[in-house]
């Protein structure tokens, strides 16, 4: 009679993606998932290659997300950048791990694609995605200077933010 299963693939990788959050990426180890989800080490080897596999799965759970909550946006750009902030605010370490790691292409076109469609809305079909990079740029390194910390001169964060995106918005509808 064959043993029952104790967990998941998405238990793994849910497990995975908090241990992230909770102790950074040298904490994301096999052993801490295998006690996270109440099994050996060795029996998330049947689900799981190795901790590269254990990373890969965990940053396209973290870009799946990620696109999920783009999609039940209006879609507007301030909506889609919004959504992008307080992603990266909710999930700091999966957020820059999604730019450390290989993300799958079609999980990265779908999250993109709701950018690109709103860009191209602003600055038209022809400069579509250039506008879609501009805005994902300017989101991106924002958040990950606000994430470490970076912005040390003083002044409201959010209102720099408000304003950055606003000077976009005009910069693409002109």
């Amino acid at each position: 009679m064959p043993t029952p299963e104790r967990t998941s693939h998405t238990a793994i990788v849910d497990a995975g993606r908090d241990l992230l959050e909770e102790s950074g990426p040298n904490g994301l180890t096999m052993q801490a998932v295998a006690q996270r989800v109440g099994v050996r080490a060795p029996s998330l080897y049947k689900r799981v290659r190795d901790r590269d596999a254990l990373i890969a799965a965990v940053v396209a759970a973290t870009v799946d997300d990620l696109a999920h909550r783009l999609e039940a946006s209006d879609r507007s750009l301030e909506a889609l950048v919004r959504t992008y902030r307080a992603f990266a605010h909710e999930r700091p370490e999966g957020f820059r791990l999604m730019f450390a790691g290989a993300a799958p292409q079609e999980l990265l076109e779908r999250a993109g694609g709701t950018i690109v469609a709103s860009a191209g809305a602003l600055a038209g079909e022809a400069h579509a995605l250039d506008a879609a990079r501009l805005v994902t740029a300017w989101a991106t390194g924002f958040l990950q200077m606000e994430l470490a910390g970076a912005f040390r001169l003083g002044g409201d964060i959010d209102v720099a933010f408000d304003y950055g995106l606003a000077a976009l918005r005009r910069g693409l509808a002109s």
